[in-house]
């Protein structure tokens, strides 16, 4: 006889590591954080590898696009995987493969080698994927945005504390007598290691659903098995995923490209110390602690008022006021205004993160996986874009961000424009069909 305990969870207790889904939660989100140290580790102390390797500001740019493309393709393979093979299995191997270039990036001497250990560790981002996609499976419908969201953006202040603790390991380094161009590349060493570590918690310590994991429940019940086949083409075929694509784009890809270049804005354009910078940046991604949780708590609100149009209606509005506020933040012309200016935006984004995921697993529920990568892959791909304009010597930082703004501006009006609950009838049909088989 089934119980609670291997059914999704329809209430959230952040503070209750009581049973596998609050157990898998936690781990998700922790894996998540520290994926971010290993991702974006180098982003703070760009401006000492800037000098070590001579790099230019069309070669920072090449390597700000590289950290981010590789991570389309591998948020598209990793979802696919989900839906095949498990998270659980996903998240540990991707976790291990992806701590190896970051423990040996410290071994780039020029700008080609450098290059290449940023696209090799741009699969790490994938990790998002997994992260959504085992939340939504761990918690009931009522309360998925609010789970997706609470995960995702404490996961996501990974990219905040980054900025904010990599320049202090590298000060610990240079404490201990090493070098600048020294204590960079053994920092990076950190990260990588704690990865590894994640890798052997995540395998022994979560399961892949509340039942168990998918090999155990296709072992017993074949017809149960939670696999599925053909869900990336479902997904694909489906033009609402890619209206996410576009709008996850215009939120999380314009939040890891921000992630990227903060530092080294505040830095260049204002003289802020590496320190200074560091924390200005980090700031940023430390609303990721309540920001992208009140996206989902407010779509989850808004959803059981207003169904998914409503949903897409607060989506739509969001990226809306992004776009306006980050083309308010490139117009400041000191470093007071513009820090307002970015927890402004910052916020709208952020949120926008969260209600995006909030609406991700009502488009297929048996593609969840598929859907989640595609659009997880929309993020890079608006990073990429971006990434572009910011290696661009004929326009400046500042207008690259004007550009940037307009361009989500003109997403949230698409969003506004799409219709996203017309699956809901179908998905209720089929939960019922679910419940009826296994009564």
């Amino acid at each position: 006889m089934s119980t609670i305990h291997n059914k999704p969870l329809e209430k959230l207790n952040i503070f209750s590591i009581k049973g596998i889904q609050m157990q898998t939660f936690h781990l998700t989100w922790i894996a998540f954080f520290f994926c971010f140290f290993g991702w974006f580790g180098i982003a703070p102390l760009m401006k000492i590898i800037k000098d070590d390797l001579g790099l230019t500001k069309e070669q920072i740019g090449n390597t700000i696009i590289a950290s981010v493309a590789a991570t389309v393709i591998a948020r598209v393979l990793i979802g696919r995987l989900c839906d095949t093979w498990g998270p659980r299995k996903a998240y540990s191997a991707l976790l291990a493969v992806s701590s190896i270039p970051v423990i040996l990036v410290g071994f780039a001497n020029s700008y080609e080698s450098f290059l290449l250990f940023r696209l090799a560790i741009g699969v790490i981002g994938a990790s998002f994927v997994i992260t959504q996609y085992h939340t939504s499976v761990m918690f009931d419908k009522k309360i998925v945005g609010t789970a997706n969201a609470v995960a995702g953006g404490w996961g996501n202040l990974g990219g905040g504390v980054t900025n904010m603790v990599m320049p202090l390991i590298f000060a610990a380094f240079v404490g201990m007598g090493y070098l600048p161009a020294s204590a960079w590349r053994l920092a990076m060493v950190v990260p990588g290691v704690i990865l590894l570590v994640l890798s052997v918690l995540y395998y022994f310590n979560t399961k892949d659903t509340p039942a168990g994991n998918f090999d155990e429940i296709e072992a017993t019940n074949t017809a149960a098995s939670p696999k599925a086949k053909g869900t990336l083409a479902m997904a694909a075929k489906d033009p609402r995923t890619w209206i996410l694509f576009l709008a996850y784009g215009a939120c999380f890809g314009i939040e890891i490209t921000f992630d990227n270049v903060a530092a080294l804005y505040f830095a260049e354009r204002f003289g802020a110390t590496l320190t200074t910078a560091g924390i200005l940046a980090g700031t940023f991604g430390f609303m990721n602690l309540f920001a992208r949780a009140m996206g989902g708590i407010v779509a989850d609100k808004v959803g059981g008022k207003y169904g998914m149009r409503g949903k897409g209606v607060l989506l739509a509005l969001l990226l809306a006021m992004e776009g306006v506020g980050i083309a308010l933040f490139s117009q400041s012309g000191n470093m007071v205004y513009a820090v307002i200016m970015m927890l402004g935006f910052a916020m709208f984004l952020k949120m926008a993160n969260g209600v995006t995921y909030a609406i991700v697993p009502f488009i297929n529920r048996k593609a969840m996986g598929s859907v989640s990568g595609i659009v997880g892959a929309g993020g890079n791909v608006g990073a990429v874009l971006a990434g572009f304009l910011f290696k661009s010597s004929a326009i400046t930082y500042a207008q690259a961000f004007m550009y940037i703004g307009v361009a989500v501006a003109v997403v949230g009006a698409i969003v506004a424009l799409t219709r996203f609950e017309k699956e809901s009838v179908e998905i209720e049909k089929a939960e019922n069909a679910e419940v009826a088989v296994t009564a």
